[in-house]
């Protein structure tokens, strides 16, 4: 079954211990809601740097990751469906970029 590399850009940092529970509760529940689906849960991610030919730039670019997860999917349909649920685009902090992640 294809995988597809789920990136995450933008959401925010929760503040307080209640919001830290909140927010494990709702990436919680949207795993469990993809069930064999998940195939590397992932994490967040510090920020980042870009390397390019013409040297390193601090802060990672225009729209950096925030983390990341892989999945399997029979499609990019059945991904970008999955993605939806993703609490950072039901809340409007953030989004997910998907990516189908080829074979070598």
């Amino acid at each position: 079954m294809p995988q597809f590399l789920f990136t995450y850009h933008g959401g925010h940092t929760p503040e307080s211990p209640e919001e830290v529970e909140k927010v494990m509760a709702e990436w919680g529940a949207w795993f469990g809601d993809m069930g064999d689906a998940l195939a590397v849960p992932g994490a967040p991610v510090g920020m980042s740097s870009t390397v390019s030919a013409s040297g390193v730039a601090e802060g990672g670019g225009a729209n950096p990751v925030s983390g990341y997860t892989v999945v399997n999917a029979d499609n990019m349909d059945g991904a970008t469906a999955m993605a939806k649920g993703c609490p950072m685009v039901k809340n409007g902090s953030g989004s997910v970029e998907v990516s189908e992640v080829i074979e070598m």
